[in-house]
């Protein structure tokens, strides 16, 4: 059960303590509740289909950003093995909201890399609450050549609010560090898997997002800035948030209609920070399916396909 509750999920925990409470009961005081708990039970399956099958672009940003909804290296913990992690850009220092290295997926050798939130505050600030630096993106530069110079997959992870825009930041190049990886991203010879896990935020997540194929999360987002930024340079109040949400087309379902994701990957009821297990070994089931696929298909021919899938987005008139 999660520990961090949201203000639509409420019923939805009232509901399980009090399930909870029951079964402590019965089973100090050796009374059989079976019947009522089976009852609550299935009340709580219908509540929950009923409130995640009407969520607002606020809502499914809300848990985008859950704070116990698994980060990069959970998905590397739990559906990688061989994991060795990498360090540094060879320029500057070694940027803690990146990670990456070198693993295997299904007994398949790849190179891994993700942004990385913190839980606890001291892990939040040494990961910069996953807002990476240039030299975080030359990292992942650095890993993704690596990849292409000994013929391995790459697989990024992407959850980040967004570049960091820190004075530091904008005087090493962090412009300039994403644009580059965007160019070498859509040339680099060996196929590139994303799945945007949670937040898809800006820059900061195309930074290591051009892939041949790009997953999303049911209840993830990606936008080219936050509702809160939103909100305050349109109305000047970053409390219409919820309404710059439902205007900018970020849920994982717009994006999909409109051909920027590949597919959208179902989380379990309640979302992925519910059960953990069961969201890695769906997206495991996605990520294996696709790499199978791509590492089958010639490099001139891979290249010629991711071109064209980025061609083909967007909608223009010629006047």
């Amino acid at each position: 059960m999660a520990t961090y509750t949201l203000e639509f999920e409420k019923p939805i925990l009232e509901l399980e303590t009090k399930i909870q409470e029951l079964k402590q009961f019965a089973e100090v005081e050796k009374v059989d509740f079976s019947a009522e708990v089976t009852r609550l039970e299935r009340k709580v399956a219908r509540l929950q289909e009923e409130i995640f099958a009407n969520l607002t672009p606020w809502q499914r940003t809300q848990i985008a950003r859950h704070p116990t909804r698994p980060y990069a290296m959970d998905y590397i913990r739990l559906m990688l093995t061989d994991f060795i992690e990498l360090h540094g850009d060879r320029a500057f220092s070694d940027d803690k909201a990146i990670v990456g290295g070198l693993a295997r997926l299904d007994g398949m050798a790849l190179v891994v890399i993700g942004h990385q939130k913190g839980r606890d505050t001291k892990e939040k600030l040494a990961r910069n609450f996953a807002m990476a630096n240039p030299e975080g993106y030359r990292k992942a530069l650095r890993l993704m050549k690596l990849a292409e110079k000994f013929g391995k997959p790459v697989l990024t992870l992407v959850d980040t609010p967004g570049a960091y825009p820190g004075i530091g930041a904008e005087e090493r190049g962090q412009a300039e560090a994403i644009a580059r990886n965007l160019l070498e991203m859509s040339e680099l010879r060996v196929p590139i898997v994303v799945a945007i896990t949670g937040e898809g935020g800006s820059g900061g997540a195309l930074g290591i997002a051009v892939g041949d194929v790009v997953y999303m999360l049911e209840y993830a987002i990606y936008s080219v800035i936050s509702p809160e930024g939103c909100a305050s340079i349109l109305w000047r109040d970053p409390a219409k948030a919820p309404e710059a949400a439902a205007a900018m087309g970020i849920t994982a379902q717009t994006l999909k209609r409109l051909n920027l994701i590949d597919e959208i990957v179902p989380e379990p009821v309640g979302g992925a920070h519910r059960n953990q297990q069961e969201m890695v070994t769906t997206l495991k089931g996605f990520l294996v399916k696709a790499f199978e696929r791509l590492n089958r298909v010639p490099v001139e021919e891979l290249l010629e396909q991711r071109y064209q899938k980025f061609r083909r987005m967007g909608v223009f008139e010629e006047g």
